[in-house]
This record gives structure tokens, sequence and C-alpha cells, in this order.
């Protein structure tokens, strides 16, 4: 579309100003039509049984000064709105998200009531991989700030298809290249369930969905998004009853169009409640998501809530006191306090050039379950075995496998990287000194050194990527 051509979009109605309105970057606008074949004005239908008119010079473009009706104008659904299908009805139940909840919601996320969700975020949801196929348990995930919170939910559907249908013994992965559309469905919903519960405390949990009607009126200094005002909440003090009603709202989730990554996130964020967040949070954290190259991205306090279920800004254990200095701070920083089914590990080949990378405490590193959600080079996937004793038992750490999946489309199936940590130890130095260092370093094996010190890694026959 022509950059000249902005002062032409007609002003049908209303409600094509109110699209416009939410709008944050018509260059994302622009992108999203072109990428349909379509113009921006292409998204007025013209009036039946009227000759079309060129316009000026054969542009397609109305003549300057001309409007069309507001009677005649139909609009097409903007691509990121949501499907009235997925919209819940109003009587289901739920209580209405009050404006001063909604106030909230956007202060813990984004630190202000202005900021919304970009077009990343909201056409991000719960896209399973084909069923019956080498990934049939995997997400698809996306480049962006989304792609944290998939992955941490992807921990957990590995966690429920491995261990909790298989509680007794040892899975294989043969197990996760025969599921099928009903199961993938299951075990999003108990993977969805779990991490709510254990937010709740494992004493309740809440679920938001999207009701096709507004039900609260913000303040005059809030941000509409068409999303937050529509929100219904639902309450429950029992799981199973949590995993039933998610289950049967799967497809507010899973389905193309549904905002089913945003619906998780408040969801979550109303399981801990504001209060409990407040008591997580401390000084260096007052909110849970930052700008970050045009996108919204994860900070690590929202992380650990996704994995421990509390949402400590820090990756190390207990509470820090003191500076390195041994002089008392002015108030305590929070880490980690328990250990959780799924870990965490950290790379960042930028911060170890600059002899900053964090260190990942023990709670992380060693989780109840071998499945880690990883973070490397700021992007997300996860490293598992199917062995339950791998964690409990020293020799099994000898030599074992693990598997690495990294949620993008490009990934066609499950890599496979063998352990090896006593009978060859790996120097900095067995690289070379010349050449890429991600193919001297790979940027997967130095993430998996910082849980397994000195490991020789294989990938048999994969070549290295992360």
């Amino acid at each position: 579309m022509k950059d000249d051509a902005d002062s032409d979009v007609p002003h049908a109605n209303t409600e094509l100003d109110d699209i416009l309105s939410q709008i944050s970057d018509l260059d994302k606008w622009r992108e999203i039509f072109n990428a349909r074949g379509l113009e921006l004005q292409d998204c007025i239908k013209k009036p039946q049984g009227k000759p079309e008119d060129d316009g000026e010079e054969g542009t397609g473009r109305p003549p300057s000064g001309s409007r069309p009706s507001r009677e005649n104008t139909t609009l097409l659904t903007p691509p990121y709105s949501i499907p009235r299908a997925l919209a819940v009805s109003p009587g289901l139940g739920g209580l209405p998200v009050a404006p001063e909840m909604a106030m909230n919601l956007r202060k813990v996320l984004f630190g202000n009531t202005f900021h919304i969700f970009n077009y990343e975020w909201k056409k991000s949801f719960f896209k399973f991989r084909e069923p019956y196929s080498d990934l049939s348990y995997a997400l698809e995930t996306e480049r962006g700030g989304a792609r944290a919170i998939q992955m941490a939910v992807q921990a957990n559907i590995v966690k429920f298809l491995l261990f909790t249908q298989n509680a007794s013994s040892d899975c294989c992965m043969q197990s996760l290249r025969e599921v099928g559309e009903k199961e993938q469905e299951r075990a999003l919903a108990a993977a969805l369930t779990d991490i709510l519960w254990t937010a709740g405390e494992e004493q309740s949990a809440a679920v938001s969905l999207v009701t096709s009607e507004h039900s609260s009126t913000p303040h005059l200094d809030y941000k509409q998004d068409n999303l937050t005002e529509r929100l219904q909440l639902f309450n429950f003090n029992e799981k199973e009853d949590v995993r039933k009603f998610i289950y049967e709202h799967i497809q507010c989730f899973k389905e193309e169009g549904s905002h089913g990554v945003i619906l998780f996130l408040y969801s979550l964020i109303f399981s801990r409640t504001f209060e409990r967040l407040s008591e997580d949070l401390d000084s260096t954290t007052s909110h849970l998501l930052y700008p970050s190259l045009g996108n919204f991205v994860c900070r690590q306090a929202l992380m650990n809530l996704l994995l421990t279920g509390r949402a400590s800004p820090n990756m190390f254990n207990g509470t820090l006191q003191y500076d390195e200095h041994g002089e008392p701070l002015e108030q305590p920083l929070r880490g980690v306090l328990s250990r959780s089914d799924v870990g965490y590990l950290y790379w960042s080949r930028e911060q170890v050039e600059h002899s900053q990378l964090p260190k990942v405490g023990s709670m992380l590193k060693t989780p109840k379950l071998p499945i880690w959600v990883c973070s490397i080079n700021g992007t997300y996937s996860i490293l598992f075995s199917p062995k339950r004793s791998l964690l409990s038992d020293w020799k099994m750490e000898h030599l074992f496998d693990l598997y690495f999946y990294n949620g993008q489309p490009s990934q066609r199936s499950t890599a496979l990287l063998t352990i090896d940590t006593h009978s060859h130890h790996w120097e900095m130095g067995d690289g070379g000194t010349l050449g890429d260092p991600e193919k001297r370093f790979p940027s997967v094996e130095m993430t998996i050194r910082t849980k397994w010190e000195g490991a020789a890694i294989d990938w048999n026959g994969t070549v290295p990527f992360f």
C-alpha cells in the first residue's frame, strides 16, 4: 500500500474508527493486509449494483473529498479479532472483570494502564503439531514474547504425557509419537490446570474467558483493547473442576483467533491474585513484562511464576539479605524457595562475553522431574528425558540421553542428545580458536553444561541448533 494513500482511507463508520484506534503500529496493519493480498481500503465493501469508480488516475481510490455512505458499507473482520464462536455466553456464570481489576491487570503486566498487547501477542495461541507424528506432543510457536509462555506450557504437556499418565514407571519416546487430537486437548487442559493450580497455592484457581459483550466500562486513563473489557472470571476451589472447565472450553485456548496465550496469562495472574503478586515481587521488579525490540518480553518473575507458582524476580535460591560485600541490602531480593516439577536453565552468549551471566540456583536446575525450560540467547526451548530416575540416581547421570525441542516450525523431529559426564571431560579449548563461536561452542551445549559441568555432548548426526 502506498504511504500517500493514508489520507484516503475512508472512515466508513464508528466501528472502523474503533478498530483503527486500537492499532498502535500502522505499518503492522499494512503488513497484515498486504500479506493477505489486500489494500487497507479493501476492507470496505462497495455498495452492490453500482459500477465501481476507478477514482483518481485509475488507482481505484475514491475521488478527492468523496466518502462512501455509512449505510452502504460493511467491514471485514480484522485479522486479530476473536471469532464469535470462541466467545462464551455472558450467562455462563462468570464474574465480570470490574474496571479496577482491569486497571490492576494492566499495571501488573506493563507497569501502566496505556500499554496493550500488540499483534504478535494477540495472534498467539496453543497450536499442536500434526497428531500421530514425530512431534504430535509438541506445540508450534513463533518468535516473540509469547513464546516463553508457550514453552512453559509445553514442558507441562510433556510432564503430563510422560509422567502423570504413567505415574508408576518410566515412559518412552514412542508414546509421544502416538498422541491423537483428543489426547492433545487433554494434555493441554492438564498442563494449563497444573500451572494455574500451583499459582493458587493448590487451593484455588481462576480461568478468564472472553464473552460476546463488554462487561465493564474502563476509566478515562485506561486504553481499551476490546478484550480485557469483555473478560469474565470463573473461580474454582477444586483442581478437577478447573481441569474439566478448561477441557470443555479448550477451543478458547487452542484455536486460531482465540488470543489463547493472553487469556491463559490473565488466568495465571488472577489465580495468583494481585495481593500475592505484590508479596512475590521485590524492589527490582514491579511488573511482569518489559518492551524489547518492538515486542513485550517476559521478565524472570513471570517465568518463575509459570514454573514454581511464585513470581520470584530472581533465579537464585532463597532470599538475599546481603550484597557481595556482606553489607545489608536496603530491601531483600527474592529468589526461588522450593523445587518444582519443571526446571529452568539459562545461558546467554552476550552475557558470558561480558562476564555477566547470572547463576541459576539448584532449586531450578534440579527439578522433581527431568524436564527443563531453557532460555538460550533470549529464545525459549525445552530439554527433557523420559527417564524419571535421572535426577534421583547419580549413576544415571554418567551417560544419558536428553531430547531437545525449540517450538519452531522448521524443526521436524525431536533432537536426541547424548550426554557423557564421566568418560570424557569437555574443556573450553576443545572447540578450537577460530571460526563461528556458535559452531565451536553450540549454545544448547553450553546451556547443558550449566547443569552438568564439563559434559561431552553428541548430537547423534543432527547439526546443532537452538
